[in-house]
């Protein structure tokens, strides 16, 4: 199932990959290629498989059969090699996994003072650049535990960004906010989309998903079901499991 259409060049291969957490099949030969600059949804319920895919992208799980190749490089035990493809991946969790005792800007300067080796000068004003891009320059002195959920989010959105990823991996960012601070963290969000940053984004958000993807992908128990433009995966999804996964989740 690729999508090499428009002369667009592939950034993630994934083909027949294979996951298992002991006897557990988790993922079952999943094959998905994500151009650069496409915003690829990835939905299911829980279990089918999803956020195990997504973190299998930048090696926080292991594929055990298959091949993922991201930018060119292979994912394999050589550390050389995760090292690489992490620099170019920036991650987004559930939970915020920011350090409670540094500051909003010290968070988000960590990474690119110790991997890119930046000054301090150069590293404070892109990330106070980005602070500013996902609307939150004025918090840039305080710590973690005096924002609120939605904040916290958007400062792992930038510190993500600090270190200037060609990809966004998205796990679920929404999921253990408060409904009124859903939306500003998908505005960010749809800004990167908008701004041609290649996303991968496991969510719930279908509306998110509408406006913003290019193509939505239907996991289910570990295999892919279907894939498509969110147009027709809405308005005519091919498969019965796809259709009564939508019923569920849209009423």
């Amino acid at each position: 199932m690729t999508n090499e259409t428009d002369g667009q060049q592939p950034i993630i291969v994934a083909r027949d990959v294979h996951k298992w957490f002991g006897q557990l099949h988790v993922l079952r030969g999943i094959d998905l290629t994500v151009n650069a600059g496409e915003v690829v949804v990835i939905f299911g319920a829980s279990g089918s498989g999803k956020s195990t895919f997504i973190r299998t992208i930048n090696r926080l799980e292991e594929h055990q059969r298959g091949e993922i190749i991201v930018d060119g490089i292979e994912l394999s035990n050589d550390v050389r090699n995760i090292a690489a493809v992490r620099r170019e991946i920036g991650m987004v969790f559930q939970s915020f996994n920011l350090f409670p005792h540094l500051t909003v800007m010290q968070n988000v300067t960590l990474a690119p003072l110790r991997v890119r080796k930046w000054s301090r000068d150069q590293a404070e004003d892109v990330g106070m650049q980005l602070l500013t891009r996902v609307g939150i320059p004025e918090q840039a002195a305080k710590y973690p535990a005096q924002l609120s959920g939605g904040q916290q989010q958007r400062v792992a959105i930038a510190r993500a960004l600090a270190m200037q990823p060609k990809i966004m991996l998205f796990d679920e960012p929404t999921s253990a906010l408060d409904p009124e601070m859903i939306n500003e963290v998908l505005e960010v969000m749809r800004e990167l989309a908008e701004s041609g940053m290649t996303m991968v984004c496991v969510t719930h958000e279908m509306g998110f998903a509408h406006h913003v993807a290019n193509r939505m992908v239907f996991f289910d128990h570990g295999v892919i079901v279907e894939e498509g433009p969110p147009k027709q995966i809405f308005d005519d999804p091919q498969h019965e499991r796809t259709r009564k996964f939508l019923s569920q989740i849209l009423h």
